[in-house]
């Protein structure tokens, strides 16, 4: 795999050919993307609706009427559809359930290591609940790392994306009942394969130099 081919095809796609499916061996791989991307503190505070069928699709797609009607053909067109959402808290409830988890997984050789990690996440925590004052802000951050890697990583296996914040968030929420359950969504991702027709798959990429964007120390 050429990474530099990778990122320089990859693009939002426009179109999807509603005809093809990601097989459910790649989605796996999609799903793998979603679990494992990197956090800060290893917070990991998100949450996604996928859906792969028409009534699913539709569903979703009551977060693209109205103004948002531009972005409607693409959810109900895609693949796999997925509304990336995020914690809407990060209690000492669901801290320490990060922590369980953690050391079910053997991350503790000994309890001085998790009581150590347990601190320095509340550390963090404290920081930007009450010094920064974003910990909302904080934690969607941290979501939008886990969408730049199932953006990319996609693009490595050959499936086309577009991310769209283009949507209406209060009707996804409504309709999926996330905030009840302590989430809210902030994007979608569409998942599947360009139509040829998609304009946008013919267009050169543009982006700012190297010498503009990276200064070496």
């Amino acid at each position: 795999m050429n990474l530099i081919e990778v990122v320089k095809t990859r693009y939002s796609v426009k179109e999807f050919d509603s005809t093809k499916k990601i097989s459910s061996a790649d989605f796996e791989q999609v799903k793998a993307l979603l679990r494992y991307s990197p956090s800060s503190v290893n917070l990991q505070p998100w949450h996604f609706v996928i859906s792969d069928n028409a009534q699913g699709k539709q569903r979703i797609s009551k977060g693209t009427q109205g103004f948002y009607i531009f972005n409607q053909a693409k959810v109900l067109d895609a693949s796999h559809v997925i509304v990336v959402c995020a914690r809407t808290s990060a209690d000492e409830t669901f801290l320490t359930h990060i922590l369980d988890k953690e050391d079910k997984d053997g991350r503790f050789a000994e309890q001085q290591f998790r009581d150590g990690q347990h601190m320095g996440r509340k550390v963090f925590a404290n920081i930007h609940h009450y010094d920064v004052k974003d910990f909302q802000h904080w934690m969607e951050k941290q979501v939008y790392l886990n969408m730049g890697a199932l953006l990319l990583g996609v693009a490595a296996m050959g499936i086309d994306a577009v991310p769209m914040e283009g949507i209406d968030a209060k009707a996804i929420d409504e309709e999926f009942g996330l905030r009840e359950k302590g989430f809210t969504a902030l994007a979608i991702v569409a998942l599947g394969y360009r139509k040829e027709t998609d304009f946008n798959a013919s267009l050169p990429k543009s982006r700012l130099s190297e010498s503009e964007i990276i200064e070496l120390a």
